[in-house]
């Protein structure tokens, strides 16, 4: 079987996959890939399996060897990775030959590099995903991110070598956006109008507290008319929640799965570029434009019936949106 050997881990470098969905109920928030689009497209270019484990970097790449060769391919965020000291296209699959080493350096983009390999990276299993859960340990490569000397194995390829990369077409799709869509949530009667209206029209900057548990903002606060505490209830990946002293944080792939903080419970696309906006959308323009998403990334041919499994958990994920918008919404004493 062929191997992955860390040379350099840089920053914060974790195996994932598309996570493992479904555990909420059970206190296990679903983790898995922060640019779940990247990490399929990799998978794509290479033949895996979209929801096949890669290796996540973050901000800062790692350098590995590969004693017996591969296919890998470099997506997500521009980190500038060489092959033997040459420049590496991203975005395109590309073979390895024994003894070669990748190296990947450090952001001229955005927070995250994903690197895909034919085979995709074997790891023991946590409830059905290869994903790292930091915050618990558990999962991934020993629960832990890379460190130096780590030893990863690669599944067996069952294609041979074919260059792929993606059209300009698509590379247009994948230009960072700063307006993120979001959906008013059961709690957004609690914030004034001119308070919504300053939120929509405002610019958030991600700060440097920012990690895969969520993403801190800061700009003009959004502060509730009443002081009212709201009762613990599910939370979910997406959610914008309104601090005590009236910043949003976006809740991420490790987000805690019950909260009692006022929140505006508001989804979103993806932040890039360290600033974002918000535009405001209906929960069934919100879910059609992810489903669109999701069928651009999967490929119309997609074979592996990961398409097919992807719509229908969009499906339900629309019929459970559909429900909650509809349901009362709560109020402050």
């Amino acid at each position: 079987m062929s191997e992955i050997q860390v040379q350099s881990p840089g920053l914060l470098t974790t195996v994932q996959d598309l996570g493992r969905e479904g555990f909420g109920p059970l206190g296990v928030s679903p983790s898995g890939a922060a640019d779940p689009i990247s990490l399929r497209l990799g998978n794509r270019l290479v033949g895996n399996p979209q929801g096949s484990a890669a290796l996540e970097m973050t901000l800062l790449g790692g350098t590995f060897s590969f004693p017996q060769g591969a296919i890998l391919a470099l997506t997500g965020s521009d980190f500038g990775p060489t092959l033997d000291g040459a420049p590496l296209d991203q975005f395109t699959a590309v073979e390895v030959t024994p003894g070669q080493t990748l190296r990947v350096g450090s952001t001229r983009s955005g927070a995250r590099c994903y690197l895909c390999v034919r085979g995709g990276i074997i790891v023991k299993p946590f409830l059905g995903s290869a994903s790292t859960h930091l915050l618990s340990g558990l999962g991934g490569y020993h629960g832990r991110a890379l460190r130096k000397g780590d030893t990863l194995q690669i599944g067996p390829a069952v294609n041979s070598f074919q260059k792929k990369t993606i059209t300009a077409r698509a590379s247009e799709q994948l230009t960072p956006r700063k307006v993120l869509r979001v959906t008013p949530g059961p709690q957004s009667d609690w914030f004034s109008k001119s308070s919504l209206q300053a939120f929509y029209a405002g610019t958030y900057r991600v700060t440097e507290e920012s990690n895969r548990m969520g993403l801190r903002l800061e700009g003009k606060p959004v502060v509730p008319e009443s002081g009212g505490e709201m009762i613990t209830e599910g939370v979910s990946i997406g959610a914008v929640q309104i601090t005590a002293g009236g910043l949003p944080i976006i809740l991420f792939v490790e987000q805690q799965t019950t909260g009692e903080t006022h929140r505006s419970q508001l989804r979103y696309g993806r932040v890039a570029g360290g600033h974002c906006r918000w535009h405001s959308r209906s929960v069934d323009a919100l879910v059609h434009f992810h489903q669109r998403r999701l069928r651009w990334a999967c490929g119309r041919c997609a074979n592996d019936g990961s398409h097919d499994q992807a719509g229908a958990s969009l499906e339900h994920g629309h019929r459970s949106a559909s429900r909650l918008s509809r349901s009362r919404k709560l109020r402050p004493p």
